[in-house]
């Protein structure tokens, strides 16, 4: 059985860790078995799910770079403790070169680097960030990612065109399928019956631009009092964002549902999904909604890949809200039907089982030809 480490912050639901999820549920896990390398101490909340899967979850020290000689030292003895893992695939951003470096000394021969994003957030990390954004590509031999934009941001036009490589965000198109009579008994039992609701689901962080959604929302809220506004998700601006739902005056409108294991029935509940992030790979949340067959409304500074129904656009981040406004509540008007939306995902490629055998069509060959001494540098 071939083994491939995937190195991660935590197997929290996040959207990075959704993918992986929707890929491991469906491999054969008797040919091609998953593990994930935790760089957070923090417990995910996938991990039960993975271990009764069979894999195995490894708590590196950290990304601290007093710390890498230290994390050197922990991969070289995970990865001669462990030879059936072969391959080494880094969903970190900048950061997976810690894991791709230390896995390249190891002697790993099958690397891959893969880009879920086109920014990187200004933190306090961020200046190591940038040097090992730059490091990045020498330490592996794959450059893979969510898209196009994503690639092109962390591996470079060029090496992206010459080989790059899209693996797609591919869910269960036939979980999130329209089904009218889920959205009426879920609307039903959160007394949304009447209601416009317009739906996000993300983390609370700096990308996804909550504050943004949230005015809006207020300018839809002026003229359509039957608006409601769900989010679905947890994360550090999650409390800035109740203040300043009270400051805006519209607690009874705004819906703060937390982290959920499932969200497919919420997006049958939905009548319109919004993600006006300031910067994104190719979401998976955007394919979900897109599933349901709900009209989406993504900002321009998403990929343009993401835009797989003739009922998503983009809109500039530069546009007022009034025009937002105004967009969102044409859908409102719009009569269309759901029942299309898995259909539309499915051709355009995103089904998660025909993807997972692609995936590990690749991840044997890669194996093969390393065990045959034939595998290279593209």
């Amino acid at each position: 059985m071939l083994r491939v480490l995937h190195s991660v912050s935590n197997m929290a639901r996040a959207g990075i860790e959704t993918m992986l999820m929707n890929y491991y549920r469906e491999i054969d896990r008797s040919l091609v078995q998953f593990d994930f390398l935790a760089n957070k101490p923090a417990p995910g909340e996938y991990d039960e799910e993975i271990r009764s899967m069979g894999g195995r979850v490894f708590v590196s020290p950290g990304l601290n770079p007093l710390h890498f000689p230290r994390y050197e030292r922990f991969m070289a003895d995970l990865l001669h403790d462990n030879p059936d893992i072969r391959i080494v695939h880094a969903h970190n951003e900048a950061m997976g070169y810690y894991a791709l470096k230390s896995a390249k000394d190891a002697g790993i021969p099958v690397r891959i680097a893969h880009a879920h994003s086109t920014r990187i957030i200004r933190d306090y990390k961020y200046p190591l960030k940038l040097v090992c954004k730059r490091l990045l590509p020498g330490a592996a031999t794959e450059w893979w990612g969510c898209g196009r934009d994503a690639g092109i941001y962390y591996f470079g036009e060029k090496r992206w065109n010459e080989s790059g490589f899209v693996v797609r965000n591919a869910i269960d198109v036939s979980k999130f399928a329209f089904r009218q009579e889920d959205r009426r008994r879920l609307r039903q039992l959160q007394g949304l019956d009447d209601c416009f609701v317009i739906g996000h689901v993300g983390r609370f962080n700096e990308a996804k631009n909550h504050s943004r959604l949230l005015d809006i929302f207020a300018e839809i809220a002026k003229t359509a009092p039957d608006a409601r506004l769900v989010l679905i998700g947890v994360g550090e601006l999650e409390q800035a964002a109740r203040e300043k739902v009270r400051a805006l005056g519209l607690e009874a409108r705004v819906f703060f549902l937390g982290q959920m294991a499932d969200v497919s029935g919420w997006y049958q509940a939905m009548d319109c999904f919004v993600l006006p992030s300031v910067f994104e790979g190719l979401p998976v949340v955007g394919i979900e909604a897109q599933a349901s067959g709900l009209p989406c409304f993504f900002s321009d500074r998403v990929t343009d890949e993401v835009l797989l129904s003739p009922r998503a656009q983009r809109i500039s981040l530069r546009a007022d809200n009034a025009e937002w406004a105004g967009a969102i509540l044409g859908a409102k008007r719009a009569e269309a039907d759901r029942n299309q939306g898995a259909e539309t995902v499915r051709q355009a490629g995103y089904d998660i089982r025909r993807e997972a055998r692609k995936l590990e069509e690749i991840y044997l060959d890669m194996a093969a030809r390393a065990e045959a001494g034939t595998y290279g540098r593209k």
